[in-house]
């Protein structure tokens, strides 16, 4: 009996062992995150709401862009916690909500409609900024200088709403490549379901990147101030004539853009994405030729691409990428979850275009599968859902702990329903921003700039630098989540 009681106890163990193994790593609910994501995009809004906002503490706002140059340029997406409207962060958003849904779509279930709402939001506006004018591109309303100096919501905005554009005489091929590259993703998008507005999205894609490519120029160096230092061109414009080039290739299957791309010779050896540094990005989205499409024309992407990754993983001999102590990879001390998405949307995709094919390759002597790839992006994904050393989400909204103070206007300010009298420009200060007390409206599915080198947050509203959202760092991470929600 004692012998059956001994046996019986160690079968009970082994089995909670086993399943003990099973929960090391949890599983976030992928699919309730990407919900919130999309709800994250339509409190970004700006313009007039549709009757189908779910959002309700945000309002219209912005109703007046584009007057000051007599053009209608409402609509798009505030970039971040602030009032202004940034086109090339805007379209670089764009651009990877348009991708991970081409990519993931089909994994997205009901939430397919919401990314196409999201994306459509945003390439209605980049429309009017192409198409208003001819011979001038917009890029941007409201002065920023001026803005980031306020508290107020976007409803209550009374700085002066300016205007920017590029044009052949202050070119922005940086700007434009990025517009183009958002339109011709875009126009992917919507060939099925909406085939008129899908050409119009072509039909302007190509416009704009002719003007890239004729009127050679960073728009940093042409609207200075306004631009600079919140989203310089610092990577140069050689990447985006690249991205918008190799998005305008796989949209039209034109070998002029192939011809093109190839004359931008040899690129940068990156060890970064984002809304500034598009090699890495152009040649995964290329790679996809010679994996998927065995084209020996596209080696030298593939090889670009695995040299890029060679540079990410955290074993390989030529990594230049840092890990935190809890496992979260750390490129830089300002808003580094963006980099982190971006990173993460990349290893998912190029994962997933070695697994279709079966393929693997080395990094000297570490040998690398799909799954490391895959593996060492749902760490990521998982860590800013919660499995990380303080147990903090850094998707507002998800799981029981994530950040209540994030440096937002209209979060952190009561909405016009609660306090319908006037925010001025100062008047968000006092007793708002200074307040310790959680903001009132909670921005669901914003992605923050994330925790610091040792895995701590401080969730502080005034630290812009790991409380701000953004829609670039939320955008990137879609096409994970639809992955990993399947």
């Amino acid at each position: 009996m004692a012998k059956a009681n001994i046996l019986l106890i160690f079968l009970c163990s082994l089995v909670l062992l086993l399943l003990g193994g099973v929960r090391v790593e949890g599983n976030p609910n992928y699919r309730d995150a990407l919900q919130k994501s999309f709800l994250f995009f339509q409190g970004q809004r700006s313009g007039k709401l549709p009757a189908n906002q779910k959002v309700s503490w945000r309002s219209n706002s912005g109703l007046s862009d584009g007057s000051l140059d007599h053009v209608d340029l409402t609509g798009g997406y505030y970039d971040a916690g602030d009032n202004v409207k940034f086109n090339f962060p805007m379209a670089f958003t764009t651009t990877m909500l348009s991708w991970g849904t081409l990519e993931y779509g089909k994994r997205m279930g009901p939430q397919l409609q919401e990314a196409r709402a999201a994306i459509r939001w945003a390439t209605d506006y980049l429309l009017k900024c192409a198409n208003s004018k001819p011979g001038k591109l917009y890029v941007g309303v409201g002065d920023p200088n001026v803005d980031h100096k306020c508290w107020e919501r976007p409803e209550d905005m009374d700085t002066v709403r300016t205007v920017y554009s590029v044009s052949s005489s202050n070119p922005g091929s940086d700007v434009a490549g990025e517009t183009a590259a958002a339109l011709a993703a875009a126009s992917l998008v919507f060939r099925r379901v909406d085939p008129k507005y899908s050409r119009l999205l072509l039909q302007t894609a190509r416009k704009v990147m002719a003007f890239a490519i004729q009127y050679r120029g960073a728009y940093s160096d042409s609207l200075g101030s306004a631009v600079c230092p919140f989203y310089c061109s610092y990577s140069g414009y050689k990447d985006e004539l690249l991205w918008g080039a190799a998005w305008l290739f796989r949209a039209t299957n034109d070998a002029y853009y192939y011809n093109f791309l190839k004359t931008l010779g040899a690129d940068d050896q990156p060890d970064i994405f984002s809304w500034d540094n598009k090699y890495a990005g152009a040649h995964v989205l290329l790679s996809r030729m010679a994996l998927l499409g065995k084209d020996k024309n596209f080696e030298q992407f593939k090889q670009e691409a695995e040299s890029f990754m060679c540079r990410i993983l955290p074993n390989s001999p030529y990594s230049t990428t840092q890990y935190t102590q809890g496992g979260l990879m750390y490129k830089l001390p300002e808003s580094n979850l963006q980099y982190v998405t971006s990173i993460s949307f990349l290893l998912t995709t190029y994962g997933k275009y070695m697994k279709a094919k079966k393929q693997t390759f080395n990094c000297g002597s570490l040998f690398v599968t799909p799954n490391s790839l895959i593996g060492l992006a749902k760490r990521q994904v998982d860590y800013i859902l919660g499995e990380n050393p303080i147990k903090m989400s850094y998707m507002v909204g998800f799981g029981r702990n994530f950040p209540k103070r994030i440096h937002h206007r209209g979060s952190s300010l009561p909405s016009l329903a609660k306090h319908p009298q006037s925010i001025g420009c100062d008047g968000g200060f006092q007793p708002y921003f200074y307040s310790s007390n959680p903001n009132p409206n909670v921005l669901v599915g914003a992605i923050v700039g994330g925790p610091n080198q040792n895995d701590g947050f401080p969730d502080d509203r005034s630290d812009y630098s790991h409380s701000e959202p953004s829609t670039y760092i939320t955008a990137a991470l879609v096409g994970p989540l639809a992955y990993f929600s399947h």
